[in-house]
């Protein structure tokens, strides 16, 4: 309880500390205008409770201000439980909580609760208030507030929202650049485009760091993650094994990974061990891990799979740096774009063993990225891929390459393969 037992966090206290944080809140800095800010609307205005999720500084707390700007103005209470003063409260105090946030700013149905998952038990609360009829806008880093845990906890309340690095789009605004009419390109604003991307793959979309480049963000991102969100979820006894594994991962992202594999030259344990570390990374929002599409489960199982980190900049700033860099931040930097927009991400072997980049399945499309591509050469090995896997298909309504710079389409045995530069894709798609 709330009393004025020594390191205990007073009423008197918590009245200060919530007046300092309603003044901070309103005093932060938007920042640059989150994309997924405009199709929040029908959410809001729903009854479901909207839980902001995502890595560690990639900005929910920002995105969480600029919804009470757009959508709630002053009719709301707010919370930030990241507050280390906050670091005595229990669930049992959240009544009192709201006794004292009623009697400094009266009376509100609208809550935003800050990295909420930091009290044990607060979907409690959140629920009782819920069905009284009252708002919640939450947010979360860690792998707490997952979806599937939501589901039980919430019983059904809630919707998610991922906030991912920014995009290339958001990138520009970061940068004060206005994105050019890309079907009328000058060669200076082409130009200027492929150094802007190119600086988007080396320093990525987490906000802190673009903004303070001076400051190590990435590293220290990095081992917060894994102390704070694995490590201590976890009640994992050694670190040794997990930044192994981690260190391995985020060095080779884009690349196709075998637990088996991953066991033999780590030296950790169990594929079983193996396994289960691979999830509780993916589960805190650094790395992804996407299957071979197959029809069968079983073979999606045990086939090997492809990994992605959640920032490039995160690659090039923690990881070994390794050969071809630039075309595996490329492809990176196409998966994170596809991941905003699709739940159903593949990528496609086919029959002859011919790889493909990307297979989304619902839409019928399959995506290959290369850093260079010449018209030239049409029998190579990213044409081969997509054609073998549209036959096998029969015939995908898209086929695509993305290249560093290149842009012209392919006819070829009746299929045609759009070839377009990234900086054009990740700003269309």
């Amino acid at each position: 309880m709330l009393d004025s037992g020594q390191n205990e966090l007073t009423k008197e206290t918590l009245s200060a500390v919530l007046k300092e944080q309603a003044e901070t809140f309103k005093a932060r800095e938007r920042g640059v205008q989150r994309e997924v800010l405009g199709g929040l609307k029908e959410i809001v205005r729903s009854p479901q409770i909207m839980v902001i999720t995502g890595l560690r500084r990639v900005g929910k707390s920002t995105l969480l201000a600029q919804i009470a700007d757009k959508y709630f103005k002053e009719g709301f209470h707010f919370v930030n439980f990241e507050d280390e003063r906050f670091l005595n409260f229990r669930v049992n105090d959240f009544d009192l909580l709201h006794e004292i946030l009623i009697s400094l700013f009266g009376e509100k149905k609208t809550f935003l609760l800050d990295e909420v998952q930091n009290v044990l038990g607060w979907e409690r609360f959140v629920r009782r208030l819920h069905d009284e009829g009252y708002k919640f806008v939450v947010t979360g880093s860690n792998a707490s507030l997952l979806s599937q845990e939501l589901g039980t906890r919430l019983t059904g309340r809630s919707i998610r929202i991922e906030l991912f690095p920014f995009s290339f789009q958001e990138f520009l605004l970061f940068k004060k650049e206005k994105a050019p009419e890309l079907r009328a390109l000058t060669t200076t604003q082409r130009g200027r485009l492929l150094k802007l991307v190119n600086e988007y793959l080396l320093y990525g979309g987490i906000p802190d760091a673009l903004k303070y480049p001076e400051l190590d963000i990435h590293k220290t991102l990095y081992d917060d993650v894994l102390y704070r969100d694995v490590a201590n979820r976890y009640k994992l006894e050694s670190m040794k094994s997990l930044k192994e594994l981690a260190l391995y991962l985020v060095s080779n992202t884009s690349s196709l990974i075998s637990f088996n594999k991953l066991k033999e030259i780590l030296k950790l344990g169990s594929v079983n061990t193996i396994r289960s570390y691979v999830d509780y990374l993916e589960n805190s929002w650094l790395f992804f891990v996407i299957n071979k599409y197959a029809y069968s489960v079983k073979e999606q199982q045990i086939a090997a799979k492809k990994i992605y980190n959640i920032d490039t900049g995160l690659v090039r700033s923690v990881g070994f740096s390794f050969s071809d860099n630039e075309g595996k931040l490329m492809e990176n930097a196409v998966f994170l774009q596809l991941k905003r927009k699709h739940q159903d991400i593949y990528y496609y072997k086919t029959d002859r063993n011919y790889e493909v980049d990307f297979f989304l399945p619902k839409e019928r499309s399959l995506i290959q990225v290369s850093k260079h591509f010449a018209v030239h050469d049409l029998d190579n090995r990213e044409t081969r891929a997509l054609l073998a896997a549209a036959k096998e298909q029969r015939g995908p309504s898209e086929l695509q390459v993305i290249t560093q710079r290149d842009k012209f389409e392919i006819d070829r045995e009746g299929s045609k393969i759009k070839v377009t530069p990234l900086y054009e894709w990740l700003l269309k798609s």
